[in-house]
């Protein structure tokens, strides 16, 4: 499996928001990036906005 380059940015969440993911993540035993990481890509999937290969 090859490991994509990630590209830092800041994310400003309302506090309740930040709260449920750090709980959420920490009940999966994740980390609170790699579980925002893991909602995003899923919505991208989920709304068919993903580059199709031919």
């Amino acid at each position: 499996m090859a490991i994509k380059e990630k590209k830092p940015f800041a994310l400003r969440l309302n506090k309740e928001l930040m709260e449920a993911i750090e709980k959420w993540a920490t009940d999966e035993f994740r980390s609170t990036q790699s579980k925002i990481e893991w909602l995003l890509t899923r919505a991208i999937k989920d709304s068919a906005r993903t580059k199709t290969k031919k």
